[in-house]
């Protein structure tokens, strides 16, 4: 496929999306059914080839090495986190060290929603308010249940879209209002409590960041790597920032973090980091973080999440892992040691798995590796080949889990591993999002719309 060929389908989906309109009434989007039927084939279209051109040119190097434990490491004591509203624990995605005593008791285990789409992007961990747990599945749909499993309520507002398109949601709870992006460019509030629809804009272009919602604002990345500002009221716009595109568009949700200040730091797609004033747009710093310069470096870029404690950045790209210094943008350090799992903090500890199945310890102040551990080897040989999607660290243990269904626990500490848990049939409970703590308890979404609660 040339490249004249490609540039015209992108453009050719630009133009269908910015013209399509979203009737707030009947709650659907009004597009006509020829538009909706191009942009199916242009977004399955856009999955494939995008898929293939990554598994043909993609340069990932993995991090491979072993090192035993070089000097004690000291934890904080756990803290117990009654709620979770936001991606990330908080704005600054500093999950750090949770309570969590056991997960010997499977004390939630049930099935809402679809998996309908064969895609394997992460999609958005579940949050907690009260007792109740708010999550997602691949059409659009929104559930509320409480922790004994009961369905408060269910909601898609997607009721006209064709039922073909896959959608990936990002939300968080703010003032017993839940907001929410997603995949195809709509921003929308609900209420907590019933669902019900408060406002809905639809922004045109594919939303690509976690929402984040700071001082009464809206906050998100586009597929265009533009940087917006919106309305919490009513989601209209009250700045953006255009930054340069890469000619590959994203799959995956792209960093956002907010420090407790109120800067604003993200990485677009082409590995720019920047940090933004959030009232007014005004850009302080930037710089690429990208291994090199080369077209197939930037165009499939990949990061964490961004981690933002005391004057700290620290988040990790496929082939490496920064210290940055908040105010300015100078590198306190750089570690050749790459993930796309969020790393998290405790103390002077950066704990951090990679997805090839990799625990290791940094040391904060200078990112020199205390430990490292293969925490994979635990599992028969054939269950090996598999990712690790999502860890979190609980009263002492990292508790990780893998795209095949296992909970490996390891002591954070000393790094061994301690044992391994199976949720259930590779083919029943692969797993596709991050585990959270909360208020004790460890929960899991899975791929096939479980939700699993262990304490």
């Amino acid at each position: 496929m040339n490249n004249n060929f490609k540039f015209f389908l992108f453009f050719l989906l630009f133009c269908l999306l910015t013209n399509c309109s979203f009737n707030q009434n009947s709650e659907f989007w009004a597009g006509s059914d020829e538009d909706r039927k191009r942009i199916e084939e242009i977004e399955a279209w856009q999955l494939s080839e995008n898929d293939q051109i990554y598994r043909i040119y993609s340069s990932e190097k993995y991090y491979n090495k072993e090192k035993p434990l070089s000097k004690k490491i000291i934890l904080t004591s756990p803290k117990k986190n009654l709620s979770r509203h936001t991606q990330g624990l908080n704005n600054q995605n500093n999950i750090g060290h949770a309570y969590l005593n056991n997960i010997n008791n499977n004390f939630l285990n049930k099935k809402f929603g679809k998996n309908k789409f064969d895609i394997s992007n992460l999609t958005s961990s579940p949050l907690i308010h009260n007792n109740s747990i708010v999550f997602t599945d691949d059409t659009g749909s929104i559930f509320n249940v409480n922790l004994n499993g009961k369905l408060n309520w269910k909601k898609n507002i997607y009721k006209k879209i064709s039922k073909t398109i896959y959608k990936n949601l990002s939300f968080s709870i703010y003032e017993e209002i839940i907001y929410i992006s997603d995949n195809i460019g709509f921003v929308y509030a609900i209420n907590l409590n019933n669902g019900s629809l408060i406002w809905i804009k639809n922004h045109a272009i594919p939303l690509k960041s976690r929402i984040k919602i700071f001082n009464k604002k809206i906050f998100l990345v586009d597929q265009d790597n533009r940087i917006l500002c919106l309305d919490i009221k009513n989601g209209s716009k009250i700045w953006d920032i255009r930054t340069a595109q890469s000619f590959i568009k994203s799959q995956y949700f792209l960093a956002l973090a907010i420090s407790e200040n109120g800067y604003l730091v993200t990485i677009n797609s082409r590995g720019d980091l920047f940090k933004i004033d959030e009232k007014y747009g005004k850009v302080y710093w930037s710089r690429n973080v990208a291994s090199t310069k080369l077209a197939q470096d930037i165009d499939f870029f990949e990061s964490s999440d961004i981690v933002i404690i005391d004057d700290e950045i620290i988040f990790s790209t496929s082939s490496s892992t920064f210290s940055l210094n908040l105010q300015n943008g100078y590198v306190n350090w750089r570690k050749d040691l790459g993930s796309n799992n969020i790393p998290i903090i405790d103390g002077s500890n950066i704990f951090l798995v990679t997805n090839n199945g990799f625990l290791v310890n940094l040391d904060r102040e200078t990112g020199e590796v205390i430990y490292s551990s293969n925490i994979l080897k635990i599992l028969n040989r054939k269950k090996r080949k598999t990712q690790v999607i999502g860890y979190v660290l609980g009263s002492g243990k990292i508790y990780s889990l893998t795209a095949n269904g296992h909970i490996v626990i390891n002591s954070a500490s000393l790094g061994n591993t301690l044992s391994f848990k199976k949720i259930g049939s590779f083919r029943k409970n692969k797993a596709n999002t991050s585990p959270i703590i909360s208020n004790g308890s460890l929960f899991i979404l899975t791929k096939n719309q479980k939700i699993l609660g262990f304490n």
